[in-house]
């Protein structure tokens, strides 16, 4: 088991419960969408998922090491290494080049500091088609090449898990299409976990299993 919520809460004040008691088991290896309405809580859960936040109650377990009991500056350095996260706006480094973005994560790490990552970076953007604008820096790229330099940063590390949210919510139909598309290719080249959270239930069929999230709970879908 990669992954294990048990019993998840998170509220944001007394009268608004966002996640009741979640439950959610997810394999390595697993793709995995979660669906649902605006503010149903599925980037509050995303954002516990990836550690960026804490639960008010329950446990999540990665790798069946307890989350929970990890102090902040643990929790940090887990995150770098073990968790790669596409946003819904790429936020790349208008300043740095598309392989200067891509290797932004490395920098905390001076184990991942040398040729082999940088060879690495380098499969990567040939990989995700964007050898020939790995020097120009992102007001020069389309939204598409722009999202899929957010997924080259968010595999740099070779993290067991991907979170997506809404990963191709700003883009066109074809570009949110052919995203899709090489999230799951990648899923399959990497063994990369992937959880992805989306409106979309287009991207959601491409995915192994869909969840709604339903009054702070998962309710798994049959769709």
């Amino acid at each position: 088991m990669l992954l294990k919520l048990e019993r998840i809460s998170k509220s944001y004040s007394k009268d608004r419960t966002i996640l009741d008691q979640l439950d959610l088991d997810v394999i390595a290896g697993d793709r995995v969408a979660i669906v649902g309405p605006s503010g149903s809580g599925k980037t509050t859960l995303l954002n516990l998922i990836g550690t960026l936040d804490r639960p008010d109650s329950g446990k999540m377990y990665f790798e069946n090491q307890d989350l929970s009991a990890y102090p902040d500056l643990q929790l940090a350095a887990f995150r770098n290494e073990k968790i790669g996260f596409v946003f819904q706006m790429h936020h790349l480094l208008p300043q740095l080049t598309l392989l200067e973005n891509i290797l932004l994560p490395t920098l905390t790490n001076k184990k991942l500091q040398g040729n082999e990552t940088l060879a690495r970076a380098q499969k990567l953007i040939s990989r995700m088609g964007l050898a020939e604008v790995a020097r120009q820096k992102p007001s020069e790229l389309s939204g598409g090449e722009c999202q899929r330099t957010a997924v080259a940063r968010a595999l740099i590390n070779r993290p067991g898990l991907i979170l997506a949210d809404e990963p191709t919510g700003a883009l066109d139909q074809k570009s949110a299409f052919n995203l899709t598309d090489l999230l799951v290719e990648l899923n399959r080249e990497e063994g990369v976990t992937l959880i992805v959270v989306t409106h979309s239930m287009e991207v959601a069929k491409k995915m192994d299993r869909i969840y709604r999230l339903e009054n702070g709970k998962l309710v798994e879908s049959k769709l």
